[in-house]
């Protein structure tokens, strides 16, 4: 049994911190709702033990104040259905009267939703006297919003510190969150393979410098593998890379020997002609790119011999795609990993999926259930990666008052 499923909440006000920062199209329909239909068992657990809740997030970047495109309120409506018909209130502000009125008001197993904490720049400066006043109305914490577990705002850090260690606690989102990414970085079973892909070797170093302490396999695709070939003297034509990283790449490389780390880079590549699904392709051994030519996957090779290392291993973590999977002709490569990620799954690996594209793919290619765990934390999960402390964890679990 979870922390949380362990706590009673009969006769509690639960003041929930959630993640709604759901995209709005101009009509301001939710395009995706995921990020709502994952806090939902949080929020009807809370209410069949004979509690209330009142739902705090926000929306967007609001530069100055309330500002209609975003509103909380246009997504009352369908978070009544996702609740199965629980009629939702609404607060037009998250602190003064009405919000302090209507929470006061709430009865057992109903649901208030207080208007977007960013419309206030005191949430965001995690200014102490705003946080007091959202203190004030639940009387238990419960931080489900681990997508914003990275910020030290009012809503999400600060704001713990009114609790007392009691009357604090994760939603099921941050547990899980929390437990999957803990198992992975602090209790991997070896062997550990960690495969990171994206544009950038900047965006990821800090990532590889912290697997190189834990994985005993770091898969690299994508763009940034490019990089590592230009500073191995390679020729990768007019592919994407970062002459200014080329020295780091080859000081991983360095390390990774000298830790018995196996780093696998592509020994081939899907090349293009233009930057295009209707390009001309051609298949070209790593480092031996034509002139005017750009790698936007990895090759049948290489996807065989990643393929291997994943079946081998009994713990991983994918962070980043192979290539343009958006582009119908560049996909194979992470299709390929998704696969192979399932497959060792099946077989009893533990496996984390982490990072927006990485998500997006394993939901693009119907994986997302085929694999451990599916995270929805974006940068809170990078930065959990990199080995850094974060805010909304932190203050969940610190001792407090």
């Amino acid at each position: 049994m979870s922390l949380f499923n362990n706590f009673s909440f009969a006769g509690k006000k639960a003041l929930i911190r959630v993640d709604f920062n759901v995209p709005l199209n101009d009509a301001f329909e939710i395009t995706d709702d995921n990020r709502m239909r994952a806090t939902i068992p949080t929020i009807t657990k809370i209410l069949k033990d004979g509690g209330s809740v009142i739902l705090m997030s926000h929306l967007g970047r609001p530069k100055e104040g309330p500002t209609e495109k975003y509103s909380l309120k246009h997504i009352v409506k369908h978070l009544s259905e996702l609740l199965g018909g629980v009629n939702v209130q609404f607060a037009n502000d998250c602190i003064g009267a009405e919000a302090t009125n209507k929470a006061a008001a709430l009865k057992a197993g109903e649901v208030l939703l207080l208007e977007n904490l960013r419309f206030y720049k005191e949430e965001e400066k995690g200014d102490i006297a705003f946080t007091e006043k959202l203190s004030k109305l639940g009387d238990v914490y419960v931080n489900d919003a681990f997508g914003t577990a990275h910020r030290a705002h009012a809503s999400t850090a600060i704001i713990a510190q009114f609790f007392s260690k009691e009357n604090r606690t994760f939603g099921l989102v941050m547990e899980g969150e929390v437990m999957s990414a803990e198992k992975v970085m602090h209790a991997a079973q070896k062997p550990f393979t960690a495969i990171i892909g994206g544009a950038k070797v900047s965006d990821k170093i800090l990532i590889i410098e912290n697997l190189l302490e834990r994985a005993t396999d770091i898969i690299i695709g994508g763009g940034m593998a490019y990089t590592f070939f230009k500073a191995q003297g390679g020729k990768i034509g007019k592919s994407i890379h970062e002459d200014d990283r080329m020295p780091l790449a080859l000081e991983i490389l360095a390390k990774a020997k000298a830790k018995d780390v196996n780093i696998h880079l592509p020994v081939d590549n899907v090349v293009a002609d233009d930057f295009s699904n209707t390009a001309n392709t051609q298949t070209c051994a790593s480092g031996e790119i034509p002139d005017g030519w750009e790698g936007l996957d990895v090759g049948e090779k290489s996807r065989a011999i990643f393929a291997k290392v994943i079946l081998a291993s009994k713990t991983i973590l994918w962070n980043g795609p192979m290539g343009v999977f958006e582009m119908e002709n560049f996909q194979a490569g992470t299709k390929a990993i998704a696969v192979a990620v399932a497959e060792a799954t099946q077989k009893g690996a533990y496996s984390l999926v982490g990072g927006g594209d990485s998500v997006s793919a394993v939901n693009q290619f119907g994986f997302n259930d085929k694999v451990s765990y599916v995270s929805t934390g974006g940068g809170a999960m990078l930065e959990y990666f990199e080995g850094k402390t974060l805010p909304g964890i932190a203050a969940i679990q610190g001792e407090g008052k």
